[in-house]
Formats: C-alpha cells, structure tokens, sequence
C-alpha cells in the first residue's frame, strides 16, 4: 500500500478499513476499468462479507479524496481508474473495454480553449469510442 493513500486518510480523518484498502489495491493493481460490480464481484473470494453497497461507498470516499478517477463512458453506470492523472480514455463498443490512451496530451488543445475563451483550462475528460483489436478479430 502507497503511503500517499495512508497519508491521504489521515489528513482526511477516514478510517482505513480493510475493506478500503482492498478496494483502493484493486484498482492501483489493474490496467482495467472496472464498475463497482466487478470490482465486488473480484474481491467477494477473499472478502465475503463486504456488500457492494460497501464498495460504492468507498468509491464515492476514494473519488473525493482524489485517490481514484471516476469515469462515466456513458453506458449507464460509472468505471474506476486507480491512475488519477489526467488521460484520456478510449472505449470499445462492442465489448465495452475502456484503455487508457498513453502518449495522448491535450495541452495544445487546452491552450485553443484558453485563447477562444479566456478561461484557465484547470482539467478536461476526454472519451474516445471505437473498436479494440480483439472485437475487430471476431467479427
């Protein structure tokens, strides 16, 4: 475990559960983007009493301390990313896998915005839709 999550729950005074730390370790140990369901779904083996009610709270408490990203791709429910610098996402349409897209910066685009609008861009959420590799495959 990462002592700026530890450092975070102190400053914050949260309790560092089990429960928090399982969840918070999944999401730092994935590339995947996962919902609350799967995430309860994957630590149900070694936690069988914690209730999925259990891991929308922490998600929602490890949002707002900004430990982990929330990611509305627009299939009706949230993803969680344990990588919480700004990146953009792509998102498969067929099978809904969400990547995160490396390489990818918007500091150009950031500064048309700031030139157009006069605002100081502070962040942006940028989605990409299309088909992965493997769903190209099969069909």
């Amino acid at each position: 475990m990462d002592t700026n999550f530890t450092q975070v729950f102190k400053e914050k005074k949260l309790k560092l559960t089990p429960q928090r730390i399982a969840v918070y370790n999944y999401l730092k140990s994935t590339k995947e983007h996962p919902s609350a369901e799967t995430i309860h779904k994957a630590l149900m083996e070694e936690y069988p009493t914690m209730s999925l009610a259990t891991v929308y709270k922490t998600l929602k408490v490890l949002v707002e301390v900004g430990l982990v990203q929330e990611l509305n791709v627009g299939e009706g429910n949230f993803r969680y990313d344990g990588m919480t610098t700004s990146h953009p996402h792509i998102h498969c349409i067929c099978c809904a896998k969400v990547d995160d897209l490396e390489g990818v910066t918007f500091e150009e685009l950031n500064q048309t915005v700031k030139c157009n609008t006069n605002y100081d861009v502070l962040s942006n959420k940028v989605y990409f839709y299309g088909i992965c590799p493997e769903c190209k495959k099969s069909n």
